[in-house]
């Protein structure tokens, strides 16, 4: 009853105990800054390079991990308003996001849309003719994407279904397109809102985040050839499934779970980075960054390079809207 007691009274003494400070001046010797401003990394197929956005409704950019030297990949397009940017596997880009603003809520739904932008410098992007929810699955070894359509993108789906699609990408004419469609998954309702993420084990599976209502969010995966699903977090509060370890052992979660001691608000605004294990149980969950311990601080939007070794990632503050940061940074898996 006294050890039950002592843990009550520490429990109490650090709940909602953030401290203040910028966790930028506290990292970790693993931990690098690459840059001062940008949001939402990807890894090149070879880990060469990582591109990434300038800010949200504005430019693609690309670093080399070897020199740092940061060259715009759409400043040749007046008034970029792109919202991610990821490689594919022959080296050229798909880029998402409207090609106009309208207002944040139109223009990042209802007129979100796929582009296509070849590697070769001065190359404009082509659109895809296709309209997306949020973000896309893009296979770092074939060409194949996967991307998730509601009502908003595609009014033939009932208000708050969800489907999640597959394409490939074909390049062979002079114009790329998107060719042999595929539905994986459908949610019939806003129970569980879908978000495609990550391909695993040879393109065979896919990982995806299911909404739930209010602040919660639960790590999925599916299988591509048999549709099952399992829920790979198994835990209630907010777990949004992020970058895939190659093995596809592991993958990367933003996850609220530490506001169990540190309190606050629940839900995709006090988050970290975790890495939890494809085994369907949520027990093996380990948080690897700590930028929520501080007043307004969170890490998000973690990518795994494609052997296993680097983590890119971004600073981000509470008060932003999700997918917002202010740098990208570089963690080394010891």
């Amino acid at each position: 009853m006294k050890i039950s007691l002592a843990i009550l009274l520490t429990v109490l003494l650090f709940q909602g105990s953030r401290k203040q400070g910028n966790p930028l001046e506290h990292l970790p010797s693993n931990i690098v800054v690459l840059t001062n401003f940008g949001e939402r990394a990807d890894f090149s197929p070879d880990n060469k390079q990582i591109a990434f956005m300038a800010k949200s409704f504005g430019d693609a950019m690309v670093i080399d991990l070897e020199t740092h030297a940061i060259r715009c990949l759409t400043c040749n397009v007046p008034g970029a308003v792109f919202l991610r940017v990821m490689h594919l596997a022959n080296g050229d880009y798909i880029l998402i996001g409207p090609d106009h603003f309208e207002n944040i809520k139109l223009s990042r739904a209802r007129d979100n849309e796929l582009w296509y932008l070849s590697k070769e410098r001065g190359s404009k992007p082509i659109k895809l003719n296709h309209k997306l929810n949020e973000g896309a699955a893009v296979s770092k070894t074939d060409m194949t994407i996967a991307f998730t359509l509601t009502h908003e993108q595609e009014p033939a789906l009932k208000e708050g279904s969800s489907q999640l699609i597959m394409f490939d990408v074909d390049t062979r004419g002079d114009v790329p397109k998107l060719i042999n469609k595929r539905v994986v998954h459908e949610s019939k309702d806003r129970s569980c809102v879908l978000e495609a993420q990550d391909f695993f084990d040879g393109n065979t599976k896919l990982t995806f985040t299911c909404y739930e209502p209010g602040p919660d969010a639960s790590t999925m995966s599916i299988d591509l050839k048999t549709k099952q699903v399992i829920n790979q977090s198994n835990h209630a509060g907010y777990q949004e499934v992020e970058g895939i370890f190659p093995n596809g052992v592991y993958t990367l979660v933003e996850s609220d779970r530490q506001c169990n001691w540190l309190g606050g608000k629940r839900g995709s605004g006090n988050i970290d980075i975790w890495k939890l294990k494809l085994d369907g149980t949520g027990k093996d969950f380990v948080r690897l960054t700590t930028f929520n311990d501080y007043e307004g601080g969170k890490a998000s939007n973690p990518v795994i390079s494609t052997d296993g070794k680097y983590m890119a990632f971004q600073t981000a503050n509470t008060a932003d809207p999700a997918g917002v940061g202010y740098g990208i940074l570089l963690y080394t898996f010891e």
